[in-house]
């Protein structure tokens, strides 16, 4: 029996909606790369990018538990000494709800050339609103 790879026009993506309010973010990170990559698929092969897009709302009101909101940081260096920021999740949430998600969905996923085109296809959205509901986005429970 040979082993079954998939060609890269033989991909098919479907879109897939998740509520952030319903499970802690770690959890939610896992769903979202499982979906990105397309491990979830019968039809998985490592150095095809075979994934689906995933829309993630209701971002503001992210899940996180124990001390998080406080005590986990997020870090960015401007290159110049002394440029380092640091900001609490807290922080991070309520100036920009996306970019929590999408740094743990990136530490999530593997480091290759596929990563960016994977992290693409993720669509935050701060509230229940979208703008993808022509493309009839399953939903996640």
């Amino acid at each position: 029996m040979k082993t079954y790879s998939q060609k890269g026009s033989e991909v098919k993506r479907e879109w897939w909606l998740i509520d952030a309010s319903s499970m802690p973010l770690g959890k939610l990170a896992v769903v979202i790369a499982d979906k990105l990559m397309g491990k979830s698929k019968v039809t998985y092969t490592p150095h095809i990018d075979n994934g689906d897009y995933v829309v993630v709302i209701n971002a503001k009101d992210l899940v996180v538990t124990g001390d998080k909101m406080t005590q986990k940081k997020y870090y960015r260096h401007s290159g110049f000494p002394g440029g380092i920021k640091e900001l609490s999740l807290e922080e991070v949430i309520s100036k920009d709800p996306s970019r929590a998600i999408a740094e743990a969905v990136k530490g999530m996923m593997p480091k290759n050339k596929l990563a960016a085109d994977r992290l693409a296809r993720l669509k935050v959205f701060p509230g229940a609103e979208h703008a993808h509901t022509a493309q009839n986005p399953k939903e996640i429970k």
